[in-house]
């Protein structure tokens, strides 16, 4: 195939042309508010399509089994199970990465730092169930407490980067930081509450997995194939055991090294040493297609590189695209699409469960949040990081009652088999979702600078 040769860089016939077109597209996919923005999308047209004439294509769709055989042994589950099973596993993998980063380097690695994200979260958590459970003190809806205690990343952060430099840019690190805590929290919650029951022999396979895992970690390994096919074994045996098989993310990613091989300065010299090398080779034999030796050194500089690198950084750093612009987009398409009788909508909103969700994610959400974060700074326990005031934490408040992804998520545990039930806490999720996060927006858009309130600890 011709290529032509520009500078010492070597072009297909079509590179240019294709660079064109794809830059534009980069840009627009790197922007932190496009994932918000295309979940958004993708569960409108869930709602489109659940409300229309293709519903029950969708609903067969979802339902068919995908089958692996392993000789005898047949391993099956539905789309919509691979979907919230498997691929919701990489989201949580993702979020294990981000918690573990926070923890050993970020905003929560500090203790002072820390406590005032997670009493918000905390907050953020404890206050929403209580509402909940004050209208579901009984009965079936009892069980989804924990809906409203789950704060959508991809959303709040997509609408408070929609803001810009209206808002302190302090205030997307301490919704990040309270985010991920909160995460954790409705981690342990699945966990710990929406497990209907044990597998023993499995959980021993599983807990020997994550024994495995460690031993990678402790033995220097690197590279991530081993711990992906580790992982999958582990994610195979928690499916199993009855424990949601999404936790195995997050245990692998606590395994995942986060410290490099290298220093920098170390790689710096080793880069030093073998780009002489190479210009002597080069020297030597012109021709690279014959020049083991060029070849060589190359290699052995690209493992510098990705051994200068954080394992735990570059996973989090290449996996993010995927799980933000494919596995999220994919579940709202999946778990959003709700058939709506807008004659009777009305009766919804007359349902202890969905009035419970409405309740914890727009009333919850903000007392517990604001409220916990206050009484943080009054008790002196810690300070409101430079340029915020209460008005910007209620704000974030308004924001955390964007459930959508992890709300539906939980929802889905709580009401297995009860499908009105699930009906009416996704019906609750998705408007309480949608005012929140038009109340937050336009709440931090007419918030006044720091400069122009006192804060709590002036």
């Amino acid at each position: 195939i011709y290529v032509t040769v520009d500078k010492g860089v070597y072009h297909a016939p079509w590179e240019k042309s294709f660079d064109r077109i794809l830059t534009p597209l980069e840009e627009f996919i790197h922007r932190q508010t496009t994932s918000g923005v295309l979940l958004m999308i993708c569960a409108v047209i869930a709602l489109i399509i659940a409300n229309g004439p293709l519903y029950h294509d969708y609903e067969h769709f979802l339902h068919t089994e995908i089958s692996l055989a392993f000789g005898d042994r047949e391993f099956s589950l539905s789309i919509h199970h691979w979907i919230n099973e498997a691929l919701m596993a990489l989201f949580f993998f993702i979020m294990g990465l981000e918690l573990k980063r926070e923890l050993l380097v970020g905003e929560l690695s500090s203790p002072r730092q820390a406590l005032l994200p997670i009493m918000a979260a905390i907050g953020g958590m404890a206050i929403p169930a209580l509402c909940y459970v004050a209208l579901n003190t009984s009965g079936p809806g009892a069980r989804g407490w924990g809906i409203p205690m789950a704060t959508d990343i991809a959303f709040a952060i997509g609408a408070l980067s929609l803001l810009g430099s209206r808002v302190p840019k302090n205030l997307v690190t301490f919704l990040i930081a309270l985010a991920i805590v909160d995460d954790l929290g409705a981690v342990a919650v699945i966990a710990l509450f929406y497990t209907a029951s044990i597998n023993l022999q499995a959980l021993a396979y599983a807990f020997a997995f994550t024994l495995i895992l460690a031993a990678f970690n402790l033995g220097g390994i690197r590279r991530p194939l081993p711990y992906a096919v580790v992982g999958i074994m582990l994610w195979a045996a928690m499916l199993t055991s009855g424990i949601h098989a999404t936790i195995a993310g997050i245990v692998v990613a606590f395994v995942i090294p986060i410290r490099p091989k290298f220093k920098p300065e170390v790689f710096i010299e080793r880069v030093k040493d073998k780009t002489m090398n190479m210009q002597q080779s080069i020297a030597a034999v012109p021709d690279i297609i014959h020049n083991h030796r060029f070849r060589s050194l190359v290699t052995s500089l690209g493992d510098g590189v990705q051994l200068v690198q954080a394992p735990a950084q570059r996973l989090e750093h290449n996996l993010h695209l995927p799980v933000a612009y494919l596995v999220i987009p994919i579940f709202a398409l999946a778990n959003a699409g709700i058939p709506v009788d807008f004659a009777s909508f009305g009766k919804y909103l007359d349902h202890p469960i969905a009035l419970g969700v409405l309740a914890g994610l727009l009333l919850g959400k903000p007392l517990g949040i604001a409220g916990f974060t206050w009484m943080t700074v009054k008790l002196g326990w810690a300070e409101l990081p430079t340029g915020l005031t209460m008005r910007h934490i209620l704000g974030v408040g308004l924001l955390g009652g964007i459930g959508f992804t992890m709300s539906i998520f939980i929802a889905d545990l709580a009401f297995t088999g009860s499908r009105d039930d699930l009906l009416m806490a996704k019906t609750g999720i998705l408007l309480a979702s949608a005012v929140a996060g038009v109340g937050g927006f336009f709440w931090l858009l007419f918030c006044p600078p720091a400069n122009e309130v006192d804060s709590p600890q002036h």
